[in-house]
């Protein structure tokens, strides 16, 4: 590994949860506890995705952590069939790059979040799940399992999660990544409604 990927993995693992902690005053008047201003955040994410573009000539996107990983883990596992796969014919030294050092930071990122804005419950199921579905731990586990599944199968398949299609695509004004991203919306609310309303 260059010195210049060690560095911009360091960079990745330490600046995205300080774009996760531009806390301000400013936000919506209704919501609970301290709010985070969107519009900054938005705006370091923006600058993130410049960074991304300058360093590594790459797209900001996650799903691909997700895949590099998943080829490391076959290629220990049954290395003949992973090498087979088109995915991963072009990609012999698929491994840990910055895609997995922007996952950890937003999982920091995530947590530091809840943590200063107070949000932090130590509950396993929120409220709205356990008066639909109960209190089954298991269930909402093997709920969030297999949604994590079809979503990786789904960027997959779509060449791009959220993140490389509904923030770098849109920044570049790709027409499949503007589609992708109304996608996004209309499958998350028609999902919310199927579960929480219906």
């Amino acid at each position: 590994m260059s010195s210049r990927t060690v560095l911009h993995l360091i960079g990745l693992i330490v600046a995205t949860p300080m774009l996760a902690l531009a806390q301000t005053g400013v936000g919506d008047p209704a919501a609970t506890g301290p709010a985070w201003s969107p519009y900054l955040v938005g705006g370091g994410i923006g600058v993130l995705s410049m960074f991304t573009f300058y360093f590594s000539d790459k797209a900001l996107g996650a799903s691909t952590a997700f895949a590099n990983l998943a080829g490391l883990i076959g290629r220990l596992i049954a290395p003949r069939h992973t090498d087979s796969l088109q995915f991963y014919a072009d990609r012999k030294a698929s491994g840990i790059g910055w895609e997995v050092a922007l996952v950890i930071g937003v999982t920091i990122g995530a947590f530091l979040a809840a943590w200063s804005g107070g949000e932090i419950s130590g509950r396993w199921l929120p409220r709205m799940w356990v008066e639909r579905f109960g209190e089954s731990v298991w269930l909402r586990m093997a709920v969030g399992f297999l949604g994590g599944g079809l979503m990786a199968f789904g960027a997959r398949m779509a060449g791009g999660c959220t993140s490389g299609h509904g923030i770098s695509g849109a920044l570049q004004l790709s027409v499949g990544s503007w589609i992708s991203l109304l996608g996004f919306f209309v499958g998350g609310v028609a999902t919310a409604m199927l579960l929480f309303y219906a």
